[in-house]
Parts: structure tokens; C-alpha cells; sequence
């Protein structure tokens, strides 16, 4: 999947901009799906005491609450980016807000003085506010929502590539940078998609649940030393062989 960000500060347009992307892209045949990150303290899609939050107290677990018209999955914590990419199928997701996630940007601001402090090299495009009375800030182009959003998205078209594995920094910088500094570098024209390393099997293919995991470099090779150590003297054993393991991990 294709993911960016449409981010900045309450009430600089954002909502605007990620509307007007939406109804463009699914007008070119994609299948846009889109996420709010809301900063609210008290936001709550759940009612205390309602019986559906009665069902979570029981379970501590994960649960669905069935409408007539709508359905909600319900998760009683804060989910990161990747694991709600995990539960999602498009070809672009339009996130609004997450402006420190590692995927590509457009900021919404009134004044240069937030662009100074929310542009970096994750951002391609300025909209929002600022657009009423801008054409350009930096070297970036800034784009009127109501006037420019066929080139906004062409730039989408251009720019957005598929979402990197969003590792945790300390986990693989295999390829020497963090998630972040890759999608600065791809943006900027100095590297590819193909420059992610993480992506890239080294060996370990893991599926749980049917579902592929992807496994950072350094796991892969932690899990491969520990897996060949272990059968190395097992009669069978043939160095450079394709070793299949399948455990059966279900409750007795």
C-alpha cells in the first residue's frame, strides 16, 4: 500500500485537503481507505458501562460491537501505525495527523512560521490556509485545495511510494538510516524503494496464522544462527539445504 500524511496544526485545513485527495484518487480507480489520528484526551468511540464495554472488562481482549448500520472492532489502547495497516487493503491510505510518522507528508499551516517548525524532509507539498495567499514556500509547491487538487494529486501519483516496513530504529538502520531519513532520501531523488533493506528476505520466511510477517536483517540472522545451531549434528543435515520448520502453536 501507498501511504502519506496529510498533517498540522488544529484548524489549518487538513481535513479539507485529505476530503478533496480522497474523491479525487477513488475518481482515477483507486481504492483510497483514510485514518484520523485525533489528539483528544477524553475521545472514546465506547460508552462506559455500556454493555459492549462490559464484554471488554470480561475479556481484556479485542471486541466487535455489531450495529445495525455500523460495525466497530473495538481496541482498548493506542494501535501504532503498522498495526493498523495491517487491518487495512487500498491501493493509497490518506493519513490525517501523524506528522512525525515515517511516510511522506503534505503540511497544512496558516503561517510560515509553522511551516518552519513542521517542514522537513518527509514534507512534498504545502496546503491548507497558507494557500490562500502562497504559491510557494521554500522549494516546495503550495497547493490551493479547491483550485489545485488534480495537480496535488498528480503529485501524489508521483511522489507516494509503498509504505516502508516502519521498524523500530533500533531493531535494523540495515540500510544505515532510519525509516524517516529513507523516505527524505527517496523524496529528495537519492534513493529508491528498492534502497530499503528490511524488505529484502535474507533467508527467514515467517508466516503466523497465515498471515507474512516481515522480520528485520538482524532477527533474520539471530534466528538462523540459533535454528542451524540446533540441527547442525541432526542426521539429514546438509549445509546450504532450504530448511522448512512448521510449529503447530494451538492450545491443547
Amino acid at each position: 500500500m501507498k501511504v502519506f500524511s496529510v498533517a498540522g496544526y488544529h484548524r489549518t485545513g487538513k481535513t479539507k485537503v485529505v476530503v478533496e485527495l480522497i474523491k479525487e484518487l477513488k475518481k482515477r480507480g483507486y481504492k483510497v481507505v483514510s485514518i484520523k489520528d485525533i489528539h483528544a484526551e477524553d475521545f472514546t468511540m465506547e460508552k462506559e458501562e455500556s454493555n459492549s464495554w462490559k464484554h471488554w472488562e470480561a475479556s481484556s481482549d479485542v471486541i466487535i460491537a455489531r450495529g445495525l448500520s455500523e460495525t466497530y472492532q473495538i481496541w482498548h489502547r493506542q494501535l501504532s501505525l503498522n498495526e493498523m495497516l495491517e487491518h487495512l487493503s487500498a491501493d493509497y491510505v490518506v493519513v490525517e495527523g501523524m506528522k512525525s510518522a515515517a511516510i511522506p507528508h503534505i503540511i497544512c499551516a496558516d503561517s510560515e512560521e509553522q511551516l518552519d517548525e513542521l517542514v522537513n524532509g518527509t514534507t512534498f507539498a504545502i496546503s491548507g490556509k497558507y494557500a490562500d495567499n502562497h504559491s510557494e514556500f521554500k522549494n516546495l509547491k503550495v497547493f490551493k485545495v479547491n483550485e489545485d487538487i488534480k495537480a496535488l494529486a498528480n503529485l501524489v501519483e508521483e511522489k507516494v511510494f509503498e509504505v516502508l516496513p516502519l521498524s523500530e530504529e533500533e531493531c535494523c538502520r540495515e540500510c544505515g538510516m532510519t525509516c524517516r531519513e529513507m523516505v527524505a532520501e527517496i523524496l529528495a531523488g537519492n534513493k529508491t524503494r528498492d534502497d530499503c533493506k528490511t524488505d529484502r528476505q535474507t533467508g527467514i520466511f515467517l508466516k503466523i496464522g497465515g498471515k507474512e510477517i516481515k522480520v528485520v536483517p538482524f532477527v533474520q540472522n539471530t534466528l538462523k544462527d540459533v535454528i542451524r545451531a540446533y540441527i547442525q549434528n541432526l542426521k539429514g543435515y546438509k549445509k546450504g539445504k532450504k530448511i522448512e520448520i512448521y510449529i503447530n502453536d494451538k492450545e491443547k
